[in-house]
């Protein structure tokens, strides 16, 4: 009876906590929705990430639709993408959320963003939207700005492979080994995994429109894990899949977590122990147990961050050195960082 209460009381506890927090924010405006992340009373007592309110220290440089961030742990470097008329695309915070420049260099409608973590070369792979000259693309830049190479043909969305072409490339993923994985399709006539040399080549090649296995509605996100999994957010088929990387074989998929929404963007905690995904129609963030070597079946949430109505977070990273979430979110119009709550 004792612990029941206490478990009761704490439960109580959280929905008054929050009940307060919605109260305040209506009386201080929408600007408190935007920086608050919600806990539902069951992840009160065990939540694992807590917001961390001093990041970035002047989110004033957030002027645009923030798409999509990137951590360089090696370097303390955080760029974020956003988009909008007369903006910079590409600012470049500190990991203590310093501002420190930002540029904009052929950049139409940056989508997704991945930081090269490499103590030899430092450098941002980003994908362009755009319907523009420059887009339907997947890019590379130094950290200042400089284009250093092209794939895709801009201005031109196709589904050819010699020469490469995309239709709204979604993201993009590279190993340490310079091998990538880009996943293209954000609504265009693509559903696709790609994954290509250290010299561009492609190695292999998955899926198509469908609901089949390895068949794709969107794949919006990819990561890989150093057991030689590559894991997609199928957002529009509501799972994600997950395939063997050296063959590109199917290995398994994840459903039952995202019967309300599907996951936009999927990445693997600094241990490798959870899956970090965004769902961004019900402004959340999930934390599943990571499978075991195969067992692709089972999907459990172990945790939730519920961030306030209409945040719509899109893409997140992970700082592999300290653990920190960043999330981009393209309705609050800012990146939030979390940290482990031990």
């Amino acid at each position: 009876m004792k612990r029941q209460g206490r478990r009761g009381l704490a439960v109580a506890m959280g929905t008054v906590l929050v009940a307060l927090l919605v109260f305040y924010g209506a009386l201080s405006g929408s600007q408190i929705l935007r920086a608050v992340a919600f806990y539902s009373p069951r992840t009160i007592e065990q939540r694992l990430y807590k917001l961390d309110v001093g990041w970035p220290k002047h989110p004033e440089y957030f002027t645009g639709q923030t798409f999509c961030v990137a951590v360089d742990p090696l370097r303390g470097l955080v760029y974020v993408a956003q988009r909008g008329d007369n903006v910079p695309k590409v600012l470049v915070f500190s990991d203590e959320g310093y501002f420190l420049y930002a540029w904009n260099s052929t950049l139409e409608m940056p989508h997704g963003i991945f930081a090269i973590n490499s103590p030899t070369e430092s450098s941002v792979w980003i994908t362009d939207v755009g319907t523009g000259q420059y887009g339907h693309t997947v890019k590379q830049y130094s950290s200042s700005g400089k284009l250093i190479q092209v794939l895709g043909t801009p201005g031109k969305a196709g589904s050819g492979l010699n020469p490469l072409q995309f239709d709204q490339p979604a993201e993009i993923f590279v190993e340490q080994t310079g091998e990538i994985y880009i996943v293209d399709g954000d609504g265009g006539m693509n559903n696709r995994l790609f994954k290509l040399s250290q010299d561009f080549n492609e190695i292999w090649l998955r899926g198509e429109n469908g609901t089949g296995v390895g068949q794709f509605n969107i794949p919006h996100s990819v990561t890989v894990d150093s057991f030689g999994r590559v894991w997609v957010a199928d957002r529009g088929n509501k799972r994600i899949q997950v395939f063997d990387k050296v063959t590109g074989e199917w290995l398994g998929s994840l459903k039952s977590c995202f019967e309300e929404d599907g996951p936009s963007s999927v990445r693997l905690s600094a241990s490798e122990e959870y899956l970090i995904v965004v769902q961004l129609n019900i402004n959340r963030v999930s934390i599943l147990a990571a499978p075991p070597i195969g067992s692709i079946r089972d999907c459990n949430v172990v945790n939730t961050i519920q961030l306030a109505d209409e945040v719509k977070p899109h893409l997140v990273d992970i700082n592999v050195k300290t653990g920190a979430i960043y999330v981009a979110e393209i309705g609050a119009q800012q990146v939030q960082k979390y940290v482990p709550s031990t």
